[in-house]
């Protein structure tokens, strides 16, 4: 895909690509880290350009899952909506078919169309509610 657009597949895109495939839900941050791992000289700036350009190629995407950086996971047809735990921090992913029903009343009354991928829903998990 890279090379279509005329860009090279580098050992540091091959990397960062492989660390959000590897970790599931990562900020840049996390992908940071996981990258030094291997190759050290790899800054935060190259982390955040590479994966604004894997996003542009529709290989990641991402959504807020806190009030601080974006999370990246894998693009595709395993969309999903995540639930985010206040109290531990957990994401769970949920089965989009469940916001389906939302989904169509929003665009037949409102003419909006929901990105899935991108619906963060926050509350408290079962577990921090039954220690609650």
């Amino acid at each position: 895909m890279l090379r279509s657009r005329g860009l090279r597949l580098t050992a540091q895109r091959q990397l960062i690509l492989e660390a959000v495939y590897e970790l599931g839900h990562a900020t840049p941050e996390q992908v940071h880290s996981a990258v030094r791992e291997v190759a050290a000289g790899v800054n935060i700036t190259t982390i955040y350009r590479t994966l604004e350009l894997l996003e542009e190629l529709g290989l990641v995407t991402h959504t807020h899952l806190s009030h601080g950086s974006p999370t990246y996971h894998r693009a595709g047809a395993d969309q999903h909506v995540h639930l985010v735990c206040r109290s531990c921090g957990t994401v769970t992913e949920l089965d989009p078919a469940l916001l389906e029903p939302l989904a169509r009343q929003l665009e037949e009354r409102q003419g909006f169309s929901v990105d899935i991928g991108h619906v963060a829903l926050f509350g408290v998990c079962r577990q921090c509610g039954e220690r609650e």
